[in-house]
């Protein structure tokens, strides 16, 4: 698994967007007994911090030691440095297996055995994304030209699958039809840019270039923004859900 976010896990924990308290709601009542959940690849833990309002326990994994300092820390919160693909949690153990955003870095393979054998018969995986953000025609097609031209040939390859809304991703459960969700906030243009900084394609393109691809389309971010303090910013977020069966690889 690549580790494209310790370098800015501090501006990935103040900027990037979390998940709806909607999508819970669905989630949760899935869910024959709700004990042990595990968040793989919790990042700044903002699944994590959700369901431990409805877990006795949940463990938080993480590649990145960086993230895992800058994650907001619960008493039922158990956090530990892991790969997705090799962690040492116990056989059986979970009702619940989150994966926010990070999947598309994973060895399918390798993990989906982890999954196979720690999470319970009959337990739930869910797969959570997003996708870029929308505010207004002017400053989303500022967003998405940035995105598409500007640093377009720094994404990874797997980017494509967040853009797939990872409906191309293997996926060997039971699969639960789940609705698509969206979260808003109301951000200042600063936030926004931080939100922009943090994007792996950025910061590919700064160590290739010697130079933040963000400053220059900062300049016309200001100019379409206009005199208004914040804004409504809102993210689609999607999700696949499935119940475990026995899996064929």
């Amino acid at each position: 698994m690549k580790d494209n976010f310790s370098k800015q896990s501090d501006l990935y924990s103040r900027f990037r967007p979390g998940y709806p308290n909607q999508l819970f709601d669905f989630l949760i009542p899935l869910l024959p007994d709700k004990k042990y959940a595990w968040d793989c690849a919790t990042g700044n833990g903002q699944v994590a911090t959700k369901l431990c309002k409805y877990f006795k326990e949940v463990y938080a994994t993480d590649l990145s030691a960086a993230q895992i300092n800058n994650a907001e820390k619960k008493q039922n919160i158990f956090y530990s440095v892991e790969s997705a693909e090799e962690t040492l949690l116990p056989d059986n153990k979970f009702d619940l297996i989150t994966v926010a955003q990070a999947i598309h870095w994973f060895d399918f393979k390798s993990f989906y055995k982890q999954v196979d054998r720690t999470l319970k018969p009959g337990g739930v995986i869910a797969i959570i994304g997003y996708d870029v953000c929308s505010i207004n025609k002017e400053i989303n097609f500022l967003i998405n030209d940035f995105y598409s031209k500007t640093i377009g040939p720094y994404w990874d390859k797997e980017r494509k699958y967040v853009e797939e809304h990872y409906t191309t991703i293997p996926f060997p459960f039971k699969e639960i039809k789940t609705p698509r969700f969206s979260i808003s906030y109301k951000w200042e243009l600063e936030e926004l840019i931080g939100y922009l900084n943090t994007w792996s394609a950025v910061q590919h393109y700064t160590r290739k270039n010697n130079e933040n691809p963000v400053t220059k389309i900062s300049e016309q971010l200001k100019e379409v923004w206009g005199s208004v303090v914040k804004r409504k910013v809102t993210f689609p977020v999607f999700m696949r859900t499935g119940i475990k069966q026995n899996i064929t690889f």
